[in-house]
């Protein structure tokens, strides 16, 4: 008789691994992009905002919605009312940047900054005297949102034409002030009706009727 030898049986063996230190794992929130105006343009210039109306908060890019015919009227008329009462020495600005800091880059309706057109050819105002914004869909942002940034940029008055209401909300007093997410607040805020007129800190004896900047009833 034959004997046939049975393989040796090999019992696992468990693997050890030599140590290594590991770093320590970090629970961490996402947190949200804050962009840069350097980054804002480079966006810009490769098509990113094409026929789209953007402005940059804070950090935030923040989308606008296409003015509807109410809004253009308004701040059409309110360009060309502010023209008369400011004259020379100032440029009536509609839908164009101001600049602020690293982080903002706001485009307000309307906007008075002192000095000319060519003033300006190699950078955006960083302030104004008058900010306007027309306000009918946008009207909870530009009541909240937009005067913390305003007020941050130490612009001394910012007027909302709030055409659902049929009233001017008129914020000045600027201040820096730690509550605000952009560091400002208007220490004072009216509401004026469409009966009532308004005159500018810069030109106090100028009125304008309230009802000239808003569309007729129908």
């Amino acid at each position: 008789m034959s004997i046939v030898s049975q393989p040796a049986v090999t019992q696992p063996t468990t693997l050890v691994l030599p140590a290594i230190a590991l770093p320590p794992v970090r629970n961490e929130e996402p947190t949200r992009k804050r962009w840069n105006r350097e980054e804002y343009y480079r966006l810009a210039e490769q098509g990113w905002f094409q026929n789209q109306r953007v402005e940059l908060i804070d950090g935030e890019i923040i989308q606008l919605s296409p003015p509807s015919p109410q809004h253009a009227f308004s701040s059409d008329e309110i360009r060309d009312l502010l023209q008369q009462v400011f004259g020379d020495g100032y440029w009536v600005r509609m839908q164009l940047p101001l600049s602020y800091g690293n982080h903002s880059e706001p485009e307000p309706d309307v906007s008075v900054v002192r000095g000319t057109r060519e003033d300006y050819e190699e950078r955006h105002p960083s302030t104004a005297v008058l900010v306007v914004e027309v306000s009918r869909t946008s009207l909870d942002y530009d009541k909240k949102t937009k005067p913390q940034l305003y007020a941050a940029m130490a612009i001394p008055e910012y007027w909302i034409l709030d055409q659902v209401h049929r009233q001017l909300i008129v914020h000045r007093q600027p201040k820096q002030d730690e509550r605000s997410n952009t560091g400002g607040l208007y220490a004072s805020v009216a509401i004026l009706n469409e009966e009532e007129s308004v005159t500018s800190l810069e030109k106090p004896d100028r009125p304008l009727a309230i009802s000239q900047m808003l569309p007729r009833k129908k």
